[in-house]
């Protein structure tokens, strides 16, 4: 049983704003001191928090990240002067682009406030996963693939497989280019239809237990050649395994009530 995945929103996406908040133990009761004085103009040192933990992706602070951090910050406001004084950010295209940066990133910092002020409750967990546990379970299928770039090879390694009586395991690993299975033979985990592209998923699940495709079957990702080793009734998982997928559904949905309350109080032409 796999639960859906979830919905992209266009430039809404629930990303984490955490590189861009300062923990309240490095908040002063005094104006920390400026990282840098560019002419006369202070740099903030919340500023250099905020690129440090960008520049650290969680790796401890060392003098030479405090000196990378300040370095760029100094260049970035000469630089940033340079273009103003130049009349760059007059250019309609870059100053759109600003203003669509600034709004994405307002948005985002609501909608992570919006969802955190509606915490998930453990009923709603519970009733959303009772739902998914009275719905029909769904096939699951062990399949394996060849994976070639033409269909001319693809063609060549179903011929090879009926008139030579080579062994399809063997063909995969020489032939196939699908590195996660070719050294296996071609084998794929057990999975339900939706982790496979249409294509993919339509023809693995009209075969029969033992049978191969009889013609290459085309995807976005080249030619496969496709036998279907075994089916099975999928099994929801336990509540614990899931329990934090569920939870980014329901958190996916808050968003979607912030965006529907919002347009519903607006004035769209």
């Amino acid at each position: 049983m796999r639960f859906a995945p979830l919905p992209a929103l266009l430039l809404l996406a629930l990303t984490p704003l955490a590189q861009a908040q300062t923990p309240a133990a490095a908040v002063a009761s005094e104006p920390a001191k400026p990282l840098a004085v560019v002419n006369g103009k202070e740099i903030p040192a919340l500023y250099g928090e905020l690129v440090r933990r960008e520049m650290a992706q969680g790796q401890p602070d060392t003098p030479q990240l405090d000196t990378r951090v300040r370095e760029s910050l100094i260049n970035l406001e000469l630089l940033s002067r340079a273009a103003i004084d130049k009349g760059v950010d007059k250019n309609p295209n870059l100053a759109a682009a600003m203003d669509i940066r600034r709004k994405d990133m307002l948005a985002k910092a609501y909608l992570e406030d919006y969802v955190k002020s509606h915490p998930v409750t453990d009923a709603e967990i519970m009733a959303v996963y009772d739902k998914a546990k009275a719905e029909p379970a769904e096939m699951e299928y062990r399949a394996r693939h060849i994976l070639v770039k033409t269909e001319a090879e693809a063609k060549k390694i179903l011929a090879d497989l009926g008139k030579k009586k080579l062994k399809f395991e063997d063909l995969a690993k020489k032939y196939s280019k699908d590195p996660g299975s070719a050294k296996n033979g071609g084998a794929l985990d057990w999975a339900d239809r939706g982790a496979y592209v249409k294509e993919f998923s339509d023809a693995m699940a009209a075969l029969k237990k033992g049978e191969t495709t009889k013609k290459p079957v085309k995807t976005q990702f080249g030619y496969h050649i496709i036998r279907l080793d075994d089916t099975r009734k999928g099994d929801l998982p336990p509540l614990d395994v899931v329990r934090s997928e569920i939870v980014k559904q329901i958190q996916q949905q808050r968003i979607r009530d912030a965006i529907t309350a919002a347009r519903a109080g607006a004035k769209i032409e």
